[in-house]
């Protein structure tokens, strides 16, 4: 079992020894940390080829931490591991010329090696009390690769580091609560109903730590703040992929091996995945801000990932975790596309970018692969994940429950919800990359090899996994976890896929033999003068009659004003109860006395009674 030495310690033994290297060699520590991800990119395929089994390391320096120390080799960790791998090389690739600027990120590259080990232990522990502590270092770290070199980024990292903290702390209560009732850490030897008042506490505690970290309504808040403030390949790294793996992560063992749901449960959860996918969406929609935008989006997906687990059928959970891994794939790849934009033009926001295209090819073409990954256009990787979760709800609907019998409902938010995502990222790439080019912004080039190559890798992973996902990916890397299940609908993706080869060549053609004859072009004009630009489309105007209409306005307003965040909601308590205390506490020392004997009456009252 050395693999898991190499998994855990290197990286973070490393990362630490990373702090002592000046940050004017950053090159140095950037090169340094591409080969450790190397290294562990190969373990985590070695780890991958393992057989199931639970393995405990020696722990030399304190042995008396031996006994805590179990982990888990099973087909769902072994899934992720994988995953935290290969992101884990393509990012530090993709870092290695990102932060090559002065004043850039302090030890970042030493957070991210702590990361990827904390996250490795995270996904491997059996033992709770091992994985907290991981989990626990992840939320550290988190805190620390965002600048914090402004008000706004400051305060992005506060909300951050506050929400994270908090959701641990009712993670730690929960699993205090599951040690109370079985009298193990041992995730392995877990199998609680939710039925009665402990149980459900420990599982409300446990899902909300779990939905925290993955930015499921309504704990997401942390979210669109957190990416909007850091830098694109931190976005990428831990809210894009490794909060999402590790949230769904956990959630799946709540689900699969912790607890066993009832209807009330389940009900619970659907309604959860369902007003995560619309409400998240429904903000996306309006932002101007594309780091943003992503943002809402990479909480809108979490929406799918957590109806796919409540329903709690094999197709289902497969589905769910499927999109997992498609979600972590298309929106990392996002973030490195907006981080590609934001290093090349300085801008982050869409009406002041347009007909980047031509400029930035290969950027482009990611980014559209992504854009039709995340809308669910087949034949990419989100359309089939997708389809899967449309098929479990369906088949989810014969069954009995209060859950099963709303199943037209879960359906149609699911839906709904990918036609919002399509015309939101309509807007994004027409703002970003199509249109006319702004003026400041003729000198822009594409990217170096480092920062294209991992989104162009990504974008060929998404495509391949939207390809052959029926016949290949699901049941290679799904149905090892979840069993073989039967689908309810046919889709036959090679052959749609050669459809669509197909009519795009034979659409080239056409455009190709409408060009033959040449054509004067001239741009428009009235009484001499050119109007073109004037009466040019803006991809942004569409949208403000979403964000004006009457009915949206009402909950766009509140949302605005943070009337929906539980972080503003708790600091205006906090608050709130900060100054009463301050105006019982006046300096009058009559008022003084009179709360001490108060004090006083209220503890004898308690004695006695």
């Amino acid at each position: 079992m050395i693999n898991l030495h190499y998994l855990i310690g290197l990286p973070i033994i490393i990362g630490i020894v990373l702090f002592i290297i000046p940050e004017m060699l950053k090159l140095l520590k950037g090169i340094v940390t591409v080969i450790i991800t190397i290294i562990t990119l190969y373990f985590s395929i070695t780890t991958f080829q393992l057989d199931n089994e639970l393995a405990r390391l020696v722990c030399f320096t304190f042995p008396s931490l031996t006994k805590f120390m179990d982990f888990q080799i099973d087909y769902l960790s072994k899934l992720i591991v994988l995953f935290i791998g290969a992101f884990g090389f393509l990012f530090s690739l993709y870092s290695l010329s990102y932060h090559n600027r002065k004043n850039d990120l302090t030890n970042f590259y030493s957070y991210f090696l702590i990361t990827l080990g904390a996250a490795f232990g995270a996904v491997l522990a059996d033992n709770l009390i091992i994985f907290v502590t991981f989990w626990g270092v992840l939320g550290l770290t988190l805190y620390k690769l965002i600048k914090g070199n402004d008000e706004e980024s400051s305060s992005a990292a506060k909300k951050t580091l506050i929400i994270i903290g908090a959701s641990d702390s009712l993670l730690i209560m929960g699993i205090g609560i599951v040690w109370m009732l079985t009298g193990t850490f041992n995730i392995s030897e877990i199998s609680l109903s939710t039925t009665g008042a402990l149980p459900n506490i420990a599982f409300l505690f446990l899902l909300i730590g779990a939905l925290t970290k993955a930015g499921a309504v309504p704990f997401h808040t942390w979210v669109p703040d957190y990416v909007k403030s850091a830098p694109a390949s931190s976005s990428a790294f831990l809210p894009a992929s490794l909060d999402k793996l590790l949230g769904i992560y956990l959630l799946a063992r709540i689900i699969m091996n912790m607890f066993r749901l009832t209807e009330w449960a389940t009900l619970v959860l659907m309604i959860i995945g369902g007003i995560t996918i619309i409400a998240a969406v429904m903000m996306a929609l309006i932002q101007h801000n594309y780091k943003k935008l992503l943002g809402y989006h990479a909480v809108s997906q979490v929406g799918y990932m957590v109806t796919g687990l409540a329903l709690g059928t094999p197709l289902g959970i497969a589905a769910g975790l499927f999109h997992m891994v498609n979600n972590a794939l298309y929106k990392s790849g996002l973030f490195l596309t907006a981080g590609s934009v934001e290093k090349q033009t300085g801008e982050n926001e869409i009406d002041r970018l347009g007909g980047l295209s031509k400029a930035m090819p290969v950027t482009f073409i990611a980014a559209l692969v992504f854009a039709f990954s995340i809308s669910g256009i087949p034949p990419f990787n989100g359309f089939s994940s997708k389809w899967m979760i449309y098929q479990g709800i369906i088949d989810f609907g014969k069954g009995s429950g209060i859950a099963n019998n709303l199943w037209v409902i879960w359906l149609v938010m699911a839906v709904f919800g990918s036609a919002l995502t399509l015309a939101s990222f309509i807007k994004l790439i027409a703002g970003v990359y199509l249109g006319r080019q702004n003026p400041k912004l003729k000198k822009v080039k594409e990217v170096n090899f480092l920062m294209w190559f991992p989104q162009l890798i990504i974008a060929i992973i998404c495509v391949g996994f939207g390809i052959f996902a029926a016949n290949l990916v699901v049941p290679f890397f799904f149905e090892r976890i979840t069993g073989k299940f039967d689908y309810i609908g046919i889709w036959k993706s090679q052959s749609v896929t050669i459809l669509i080869l197909v009519s795009i060549v034979i659409g080239y053609l056409i455009y190709l033999w409408g060009n033959m004859k040449k054509h004067r072009v001239s741009d428009s004009f009235i009484g001499g003068e050119k109007i073109q630009e004037e009466t040019e489309f803006s991809a942004l105007e569409f949208y403000k009659t979403i964000r004006t209409y009457k009915l949206l306005s009402f909950f766009y307003d509140k949302a605005e004003k943070k009337r929906f965040d539980l972080y503003n909601i708790f600091k205006a308590i906090v608050l709130w109860f900060n100054s009463l205390f301050s105006k019982a506490h006046n300096g009058f020392l009559p008022r003084y006395i009179f709360w001490y004997i108060a004090g006083m009456l209220i503890l004898m009252i308690v004695l006695v009674f």
